[in-house]
C-alpha cells in the first residue's frame, strides 16, 4: 500500500495544504484566526473538515492559510468530483470552523501567539 502524501505549498506569508495538485476550491469557507502556526492549524482544520465530509464522494480537502497584519485568514474547502450540494457542504464546513471547541483545540495545537 502506498503512503498518502499531502502537498504543502508555501508562498511568502501563505501556506496551502492539499491532497491533489493543482489545489482547487470548488467549495470553500473563509474565517479568521489570531496568529499561530499555519501548518499545524491547516492540518487540524483539514482533519476535522475531512471527518465532517468523509461520506461525500469525490471530496478532496484543501486548506489555505494567509498571514495578515491582524492574524490569519483561512479558507477551508476543496475539490468535489461530480455533483454535490455546494451550499449544504459549505454550511457543514462553516459549522466545523465556527465550533468554539474546535477553535480552542486548534489554537492549543498550533501554539497561539499574541
Amino acid at each position: 500500500m502506498t503512503a498518502r502524501r499531502w502537498h504543502i505549498l508555501r508562498d511568502g506569508a501563505s501556506l496551502t495544504l492539499a491532497r491533489h495538485l493543482p489545489a482547487r476550491f470548488d467549495i470553500g469557507v473563509v474565517t479568521e484566526f489570531p496568529k499561530m502556526g499555519k501548518l499545524r492549524l491547516a492540518q487540524q482544520v483539514r482533519q476535522d473538515m475531512w471527518r465532517a465530509l468523509r461520506d461525500v464522494r469525490g471530496f478532496s480537502p484543501v486548506v489555505h492559510v494567509e498571514e495578515q497584519d491582524h492574524g490569519l485568514r483561512l479558507r477551508a474547502g476543496g475539490r468535489v468530483e461530480g455533483p454535490a450540494p455546494r451550499a449544504g457542504l459549505e454550511n457543514i464546513i462553516a459549522r466545523v470552523l465556527a465550533c468554539p471547541r474546535n477553535r480552542a483545540r486548534w489554537a492549543a495545537f498550533a501554539g497561539r501567539r499574541a
